[in-house]
């Protein structure tokens, strides 16, 4: 396999649907709306847009298998999967709030090897490979230099169903608020983590994050010389729902205000 060629002919899947998301988006209404639990939210569009990434990726390396959020393929793959979010920013989409994206990544034997966020109405398209650095649309791409979280902007967002952590989460809120640049919310994990890649965040956390919500913008963070963790400082960010993404020094002091507050 040629990791380049399947990045390439990804890409320009991504960005097959990712028009026809944009197209949908036009006359989109809240009736066309289904609940999958208590503000978990899900469309035709979603349904539609992963069925094409399957297929179409499907197409691409025919032996891999799938982590699929609306569960389109229950194919595993014995060496390769893929991990897709065929709609980050569902309900930002659904209330036409122009910030949602595609996520894709690729895994081999469990470890990501190719990374693909398209933030939909910017037509910006994030993407790294294995060995080589972190790109938005082509262009080298390098998380921010600056090492302060004093001097930092960081994104982050907010649980939509599991509440029992909001009291101790808001504590870190204030902490964080209190010693940096400010805190913005987006409503898609893929498009914060793709920011941080390009130095726009300094960094980002979450919990009760799924894998195909932070999989590919976690990878490309790393290709662009960030650091990602959980909240204990671990690996296992990918499949652990908790999640730090930032600019080396950045991580240690958001890491150091995390751990003082969180319990597992």
């Amino acid at each position: 396999m040629d990791l380049a060629i399947v990045q390439t002919e990804a890409i320009e899947l991504v960005k097959e649907v990712g028009a026809f998301i944009r197209k949908e988006a036009e006359g989109f209404q809240l009736d066309k709306v289904e609940k999958k639990g208590f503000n978990d939210l899900v469309s035709y569009v979603d349904k539609q847009a992963e069925i094409k990434l399957v297929e179409g990726l499907s197409k691409i390396l025919p032996e891999a298998g799938f982590i699929a959020e609306e569960g389109t393929s229950d194919k595993t793959g014995e060496e390769y999967n893929w991990i897709i979010d065929p709609v980050d920013g569902t309900t930002n989409f659904v209330h036409g709030l122009p910030i949602y994206s595609i996520s894709v990544a690729l895994q081999k034997n469990e470890t990501t090897i190719a990374g693909i966020v398209y933030e939909i109405n910017r037509d910006e398209c994030f993407h790294a490979i294995e060995g080589e650095k972190g790109y938005l649309n082509h262009h080298p791409i390098h998380v921010s230099k600056n090492i302060v979280l004093a001097e930092s902007l960081i994104a982050t967002g907010f649980p939509y169903y599991d509440f029992d952590k909001m009291s101790v989460y808001f504590t870190i809120l204030q902490d964080l608020m209190q010693n940096s640049h400010g805190i913005r919310r987006l409503g898609s994990a893929a498009v914060d983590l793709a920011y941080v890649a390009c130095g726009r965040f300094e960094g980002f956390f979450e919990y009760n994050l799924n894998s195909w919500d932070v999989a590919a913008g976690a990878f490309i963070v790393q290709q662009a010389g960030g650091k990602v963790s959980t909240f204990s400082g671990g690996n296992d960010f990918n499949f652990g729902r908790e999640i730090i993404a930032a600019s080396p020094k950045v991580h240690e002091e958001m890491l150091h205000s995390i751990q003082k507050r969180w319990k597992q």
